[in-house]
């Protein structure tokens, strides 16, 4: 398992985020893209269908239930190159909380504003960001405001414009970055004012709260989960 280094641990106390460069690569990368592709493709005619009866937004899109579609989906969830930090921050005692496998299709405004996740009373909730296709600055990129998960700093507004957020940082990437951020941070999908789609998988962890997660959620995939460690992960652990 990874460790962060000191370093890694200054900034994530200090500004809440760390960026894994070519976090996930070579063939693992090509899996995950063909992936995705695949069961994008595969799901886009029901979303299209909610889309028009008013049920989904037509500003991105969601796999459902990706864990159950294919392995490399759960093999991410641990992923060498940032399970140890996720690990490290919340004292071994990790949880998965649920993927989001998500194509932002091109808009000139973003679908969502600035915004935290949740507030200073919650247990350390946790989102790592796995950009899918490259991601340019202007399409769609994570945008983050360093240092604000801390609880004495604030008040932050949501601004009119994304760009128009104090104190923000945006994080264009290649393909396999991998962008952990704390989720009392303020954070953005910036304006994806390109032609193409942003592809981007969020993986959403917490320090473990008793009864927070039943063994039924992720029972489906129970055959991939053979180690103490990853039953645990994903609270099937007996």
């Amino acid at each position: 398992m990874i460790r962060p280094t000191p370093e890694q641990k200054k900034q994530w106390e200090q500004e809440g985020y760390l960026v894994f460069e070519n976090a996930i690569q070579g063939d693992d990368l090509k899996r995950l893209q063909s992936a995705f592709d695949f069961w994008a493709a595969e799901c886009k005619e029901e979303w299209l269908d909610r889309v028009e009866a008013g049920e989904a937004a037509a500003t991105f899109y969601d796999i459902p239930n990706p864990l159950e579609k294919d392995p490399i989906f759960i093999d991410i969830i641990d992923y060498p190159s940032y399970y140890g930090a996720l690990m490290e921050f919340t004292d071994d005692d990790l949880i998965l909380l649920g993927p989001q496998v998500r194509t932002v299709a091109p808009w000139p405004v973003s679908y969502t504003g600035w915004h935290p996740d949740v507030g200073q009373s919650n247990p350390l909730h946790i989102k790592v960001q796995i950009y899918v296709n490259d991601v340019a600055k202007g399409s769609g990129e994570f945008g983050f405001v360093p240092g604000s998960h801390k609880p004495d700093t604030g008040p932050y507004k949501r601004p009119l414009l994304q760009e128009s957020m104090p104190g923000h940082k945006t994080f264009p990437g290649k393909a396999g970055t991998a962008i952990m951020f704390n989720s009392c941070g303020w954070h953005t999908s910036m304006d994806n004012a390109s032609d193409t789609p942003r592809k981007s998988i969020i993986l959403i962890y917490e320090k473990r709260t008793p009864g927070k997660i039943g063994p039924e959620q992720f029972a489906a995939i129970s055959e991939h989960c053979t180690t103490p460690e990853r039953r645990k992960l994903f609270s099937l652990a007996d």
